[in-house]
């Protein structure tokens, strides 16, 4: 087998995987983003994940993968194209490469039916816009059996190349929604948790021994936390003890000691 196997990629869904990349508005008009890496894009491709649109492959990736990827892609169930190394490079957004990538659908999550939960353990980010902090807080959230994560409108676009290659998969598999108004946790009987670094206004996170049955861990922006009327809306406040050396923890590293202290009390809460 060989790149003649396999069409070339067309000038105009070349253009149209150029828009993907690099604007909110393509990825939102289309319900699609694109997915770099060898490694993950075989993983769909051997689940046959109906999220897969298509895939593009450069001829040295072809080769360097050898008769099992050339197997993998001729067996693809999306379409498969190929293109040159030099047109390849204008469609990426990594300084290297692997010459492979695909065509997503954005998942489609029902948020209703995740607030008719009995339970419910989310987690919400407000005004987060570096997208790695995004992308790590996602591939925590699933680590830790989180239902469900809002971010607010002004947050990175977690279809954005940066976040989903943090993401390294947890996109597909964490519903996500955007969120104007923290106001819907409590129309839902929701408990918001608000990290607050406040140590006058809110508990040790390690004296909290029980939170409610439906419960959202709230986290802000890393400058300048969580809004007044987010925390004026929380049920319970709480920050994570730090030595004075250090004046805050990054705010993807305060949601793996969050999640992983919640999640513990959550498998034993009470309402």
């Amino acid at each position: 087998m060989n790149a003649a196997l396999f069409p070339t990629l067309p000038t105009a869904r070349a253009a149209l995987i150029r828009d993907l990349l690099r604007k909110k508005k393509t990825r939102d008009a289309e319900r699609a983003f694109i997915l770099e890496g060898m490694k993950p894009i075989l993983e769909l491709l051997r689940v046959n994940s109906p999220s897969l649109l298509a895939v593009v492959v450069t001829p040295a990736c072809l080769g360097k993968g050898g008769p099992s990827l050339q197997r993998a892609l001729a067996q693809a169930r999306p379409a498969v194209y190929t293109c040159r190394e030099t047109v390849f490079e204008t469609l990426s957004d990594v300084r290297t490469s692997p010459g492979m990538l695909a065509v997503l659908g954005q998942p489609e999550w029902d948020q209703a039916m995740i607030f008719k939960r009995p339970r419910l353990f989310g987690i919400y980010g407000e005004c987060l816009q570096d997208p790695a902090n995004v992308g790590t807080i996602m591939r925590t959230a699933v680590a830790f059996g989180v239902d469900a994560l809002w971010l607010s409108s002004d947050s990175a676009d977690v279809f954005s190349p940066k976040v989903v290659r943090a993401t390294t998969g947890a996109l597909l598999k964490l519903p996500v929604f955007s969120m104007k108004d923290v106001s819907l946790f409590a129309r839902h009987d929701c408990a918001i948790l608000a990290a607050d670094s406040s140590v006058t206004r809110s508990r040790r996170i390690d004296e909290m021994t029980a939170i409610p049955s439906r419960s959202v861990i709230a986290l802000g922006n890393e400058s300048r936390g969580l809004s007044q009327a987010t925390l004026e809306r929380a049920a319970l406040r709480f920050h994570i003890p730090i030595g004075r050396e250090v004046e805050s923890l990054n705010v993807a590293a305060s949601a793996a000691i969050a999640l992983f202290y919640f999640s513990s009390l959550a498998k034993g809460r009470k309402g």
